[in-house]
C-alpha cells in the first residue's frame, strides 16, 4: 500500500468519525474509533494466519455469503478446534473465537443484528482475558457499550455502533487489505485526534518528527555514532510512554527484529490501553512488550524497584517526552531515593528533572538516553542548577538540541532535546541550533526530512557549523556558571546585508522616472476633464 494510500486510508477514517461522532466529544469517540481498528486488524492477521495454517481445508465462501470461514470450518470440525487453537496460540500468539472476528461484527451491524452490542461485549471481554497468553486486563475498559452517548435504550445504542461500524467497515474496503497498512491509519488517527485535543494531546502524542530525531539518536552507537546504526539493542525503556508511538519509531528504525524487548511505563489509564493496542497493530507480539500502567515520579512498578544491583534492569536505550514542567509532590525521603541521591531532589514547581534521572538510572553504561524537555532545565537555578551542574561535572550531558516553537499540539513553546550517557567520549557538549530551521504549517510549524536530517547527522559527526551548531569545552560552560542556554554558546545574529549603493540609487532613479510618467499621464485625463493638475515631485520637494 503506498504511502498515499495509507493517508487516505487515515483521512477517511476521520471523516467517519468527523460525521458520525454526534453528542460525543472527540476523546470519547477517539476510543470506539480505535477499539474497532485494532479489532480489525486482530481479526485480519488471525484469519490469515488460519487460512495458511488449514490450507485446502479452509472454507471457500462465495462473494456476498454473511458467513464466516473459519466459524463454519469451527461447526464442521468441533473436535479438532483445541488442537487448531493450540496451533494459533504458536504462531500469532493469540486466539479470536469466529463469532468475536471482525466480518462476523461487520455482517451483524450490516443486518442492524439486535445481537451486535452483546456479541462486541463477549468479544471484548474475549481479548483482554482469553485471547493472549498474557492477559490485557482492562484493554477496552475505556469503551463504555452502555454510554447514554451510544443511546438511550439497548435497542438505540445497538443501532448506534451498526451505524459505526458500518461506515468504518465500508471505509476500510475501499482500501488494500494490507494489515500493515491499519498501523498506519491508526497512528494518523491519533494524530488527528491529538490536533483537536489542544493540551490534553500532550498526555499520549509526541509528533512522527520529533519522534524520528529522538529513534535516529538512540539507534546509531552510542560510543561512536560517526560509524552508524547498531544491529541490535537488547532494551528500550520509555517511562512517559503515552499511546506508544516513540517507542515504535525506535523499532521502526530498527526493523521488527531488533530490539530485544520494548518497555513502556504510563500513568494515564485510557492512553496506556491506547499503547497497548498500538503495540498489538504494529504486529509487535505480546512476548516483545511490557507496558506498565503507573506512576513514574513514585516508582510504583515493581520491576524497577529491584534492590539486587545484579538483577537490577537497565537499558540500552531511555527515550521520552513527559510532561513539561509538571508540577508534582516529593514525599520527605525522597533524598535518599536511588534514582536522585547523587543529584538530588527535582522541585515541586517542575518534575523535569526528576523525569531525566529516572530514565537515566536505568541507563546501561553503555547507553544512552534521548528526552525533550522545555528550554527551561538549560538554565534554571535553584536545586536545578545543582542538578545540572553535577551531571555536566560527572560527563553525563552529551549534545543539547533546540527545536522551533509550536511543534507540539500540547504547546506553542520550543523545547529541547537533552542527549545523556553514563560514558560518553567527548569532553566537550555539542550545541545544535535549529530553532529557525523548519517549514511554516497552518496550526504548528513542521520539521522537514532535510531539517532532521541535518539534526541527526551534527549529532552523528559532531559537526561544527557557523549559527547552528557548536562543540563547547567543560571550562567554558563552567565559566558560564552551568548555563546551558544555546544563546550562550551560538550566536544567531545576522549579519546586516551589505546595500550596493550605485545599484540602489539606480533603481531610486527608475523609480522616480516611473513616477513622473505616471503623473503627467494621469495630469492629462485632468486637463480634458478640466481639472486641476496633481503637483509634479520636484515642486513638492521645492515646497519642503
Amino acid at each position: 500500500m503506498t504511502e498515499q494510500n495509507q493517508k487516505q486510508l487515515g483521512k477517511t477514517l476521520w471523516n467517519i468519525a468527523d460525521q458520525l461522532r454526534g453528542a460525543m466529544n472527540a476523546d470519547d469517540f477517539r476510543d470506539y474509533m480505535l477499539a474497532f481498528l485494532f479489532l480489525r486488524y486482530l481479526s485480519d492477521n488471525y484469519e490469515a494466519a488460519a487460512k495458511k495454517e488449514l490450507g485446502r481445508d479452509y472454507p471457500s465462501i462465495p462473494a456476498g455469503d454473511p458467513r464466516v470461514a473459519l466459524a463454519v470450518w469451527c461447526a464442521n470440525n468441533p473436535s479438532d478446534v483445541t488442537d487448531f487453537e493450540k496451533q494459533m496460540r504458536r504462531k500469532v500468539h493469540y486466539v479470536i473465537k469466529p463469532d468475536h472476528l471482525w466480518a462476523n461484527i461487520a455482517n451483524l451491524a450490516r443486518s442492524e443484528s439486535g445481537e451486535l452490542l452483546t456479541t462486541l461485549r463477549d468479544g471484548f471481554k474475549y481479548i483482554e482475558n482469553e485471547s493472549f497468553e498474557s492477559t490485557f486486563q482492562g484493554l477496552f475498559s475505556e469503551i463504555n457499550l452502555g454510554s447514554e452517548k451510544l443511546g438511550r435504550s439497548h435497542a438505540d445504542k445497538n443501532k448506534k455502533l451498526c451505524d459505526i461500524i458500518k461506515e468504518i467497515a465500508k471505509g476500510l474496503a475501499e482500501f488494500s487489505t494490507n494489515i500493515d497498512a491499519l498501523g498506519d491509519a491508526y497512528e494518523y488517527l491519533i494524530g488527528q485526534f491529538a490536533a483537536g485535543s489542544g493540551k490534553k494531546a500532550g498526555e499520549f502524542y509526541t509528533p512522527q518528527q520529533i519522534s524520528t530525531i529522538l529513534s535516529r539518536i538512540v539507534t546509531l552507537d552510542s560510543q561512536e555514532p560517526k560509524t552508524g546504526p547498531v544491529k541490535q539493542l537488547g532494551s528500550i525503556l520509555d517511562f512517559a510512554c503515552g499511546s506508544g508511538s516513540l517507542l515504535l519509531n525506535v523499532r521502526k528504525q530498527m526493523g521488527p527484529h531488533g530490539i530485544g524487548k520494548i518497555y513502556g511505563q504510563e500513568k494515564n489509564i485510557t492512553t496506556y490501553n491506547l499503547a497497548r493496542m498500538n503495540m498489538l497493530l504494529h504486529g509487535v507480539k505480546d512476548t516483545e512488550f511490557e507496558i506498565y500502567h503507573g506512576d513514574t515520579l513514585t516508582n510504583d512498578w515493581d520491576f524497577l524497584r529491584e534492590t539486587n544491583p545484579a538483577k537490577m534492569p537497565k537499558f540500552d536505550a531511555v527515550v521520552a517526552n513527559p510532561p513539561f514542567s509538571y508540577r508534582w509532590e516529593p514525599k520527605e525521603d525522597m533524598g535518599d531515593d536511588v534514582r536522585f541521591k547523587s543529584h538530588g531532589v527535582a522541585p515541586r514547581s517542575a518534575a523535569d528533572f526528576a523525569f531525566l534521572l529516572h530514565g537515566f538510572h536505568y541507563l546501561k553504561d553503555q547507553g544512552v538516553m534521548a528526552i525533550i524537555l522545555p528550554h527551561g532545565v538549560l538554565f534554571r537555578g535553584g536545586v536545578e542548577e545543582r542538578i545540572r551542574t553535577k551531571l555536566l561535572e560527572d560527563g553525563h550531558i552529551d549534545t543539547v538540541i533546540g527545536l522551533p516553537a509550536n511543534l507540539f499540539y500540547s504547546t506553542g513553546i520550543p523545547v529541547c532535546i537533552l542527549v545523556l550517557k553514563k560514558c560518553k567520549k567527548p569532553d566537550d557538549v555539542l550545541f545544535i541550533n535549529a530553532a529557525e530551521h523548519f517549514e511554516k504549517g497552518k496550526r504548528q510549524n513542521v520539521l522537514l526530512p532535510e531539517h532532521i536530517d541535518k539534526i541527526v547527522a551534527t549529532y552523528q559527526h559532531r559537526r561544527e557549523e557557523e549559527r547552528y551548531s557548536k562543540r563547547v569545552s567543560m571550562e567554558r560552560i563552567a565559566e558560564e556558571g552551568y548555563n546551558l542556554n544555546i544563546s550562550r554558546y551560538i550566536s544567531t545574529a545576522q549579519q546586516e546585508a551589505e546595500i550596493d549603493l550605485p545599484a540602489t540609487h539606480a533603481k531610486l532613479v527608475e523609480i522616480e522616472n516611473s513616477i513622473q510618467t505616471a503623473t503627467s499621464k494621469h495630469n492629462e485625463f485632468l486637463k480634458e476633464l478640466g481639472l486641476p493638475p496633481l503637483p509634479s515631485a520636484d515642486s513638492n520637494l521645492a515646497k519642503e
